[in-house]
């Protein structure tokens, strides 16, 4: 009789598993697609993390390249040049999250008070265009018009002005990237607080300017606590992508030998490294990414639990 207490639950909750996937076979049907693309593309080639433990050789491939164990990891905490582009990536990666966060939720905020709504769809297109310029392309612009033959010196020349370089200036290239890359993606991160923005019930503005709220409080006790979830996900997410802060395609295209101390980012090292001076070494550059992918995940759990902690939704 016991065995038949304990069972009989059981047997219930297959029973109504079953009906369930009875009655929703078609969604669930819809779900294969999708797990397959995962499958295949993500999890598939996760086998490829065993080269970082391996020296890579062409006539052994993945599975027969010789092991070599924590070797990649030893060389690569040992090299000065990937210590600094850690501290470079983690640098302009918060500069960027200190600095473009703001400005895509200032513009989101600033978008929404335009009242016409050809207006607003008008500024809002101009602002997002520049996100589907290629860096190919704006990294080319940007060095004819700030290399130190560029339209920008030969004006200042003009002027008898001393000239800039911030694509060859130490101290002005990160500053240069932040700028160039706020301009390029503010518009584009702006749409995700527009988004936010509108699900904010329009009755709390009403009530509030029937209380004598002016434009800036309600913008300041509605508008910002309305979308402070969406910005805590965003931020936590941020975090996560700091050490694969995905400015690849810019620093590739802006940086040149006299900013690498302050230029050359985990990214654009892997790049070196694996085709330029490390002789085709996948397996070195394997370990790096590895590396980046490890802490992102302390990184984003982290900063989770700390906004949980908070009193914030955070991701789970």
């Amino acid at each position: 009789m016991k065995k038949k207490k304990k069972s009989q639950p059981a047997k219930m909750g297959r029973q109504k598993l079953r009906i369930k996937l009875r009655n929703d076979a078609l969604l669930y049907f819809m779900l294969v697609p999708v797990l397959a693309w995962y499958i295949i593309i993500c999890y598939i080639p996760m086998a490829g993390i065993t080269l970082a433990f391996r020296e890579f050789r062409f006539d052994g491939g993945l599975w027969n390249s010789p092991w070599v164990g924590m070797e990649n990891f030893t060389k690569m905490l040992s090299d000065s040049d990937f210590l600094v582009a850690v501290k470079n990536t983690l640098i302009i990666g918060v500069g960027g999250i200190m600095f473009q966060m703001p400005c895509a939720i200032i513009l989101a905020i600033l978008v929404n008070e335009i009242k016409g709504a050809k207006a607003k769809k008008f500024f809002q297109t101009v602002v997002t265009f520049p996100h589907f310029i290629s860096w190919v392309v704006l990294g080319g612009i940007l060095t004819s018009m700030f290399s130190s033959s560029g339209i920008i010196n030969q004006m200042l020349g003009a002027f008898n002005l001393p000239s800039v370089s911030p694509l060859t200036n130490v101290a002005s290239f990160c500053p240069f990237i932040w700028i160039s890359n706020i301009w390029k993606e503010i518009g584009w991160d702006s749409i995700i607080y527009i988004a936010a923005i509108t699900s904010i019930d329009t009755g709390l503005y009403e009530a509030a300017e029937v209380d004598g709220a002016n434009r800036l409080q309600r913008m300041w006790h509605i508008t910002l606590p309305g979308i402070r979830p969406t910005i805590v996900i965003m931020l936590i997410l941020a975090v996560g992508q700091l050490m694969n802060n995905g400015r690849f395609d810019q620093i590739f295209n802006l940086y040149s030998s006299p900013v690498y101390s302050v230029g050359d980012t985990l990214d654009t090292y892997i790049f070196r490294e694996s085709f330029v001076t490390g002789g085709l070494n996948f397996g070195y550059s394997t370990a790096i990414g590895l590396f980046k992918s490890v802490i992102g995940v302390i990184l984003i759990t982290a900063s989770n639990k700390i906004a949980t902690a908070m009193g914030e939704t955070g991701l789970m």
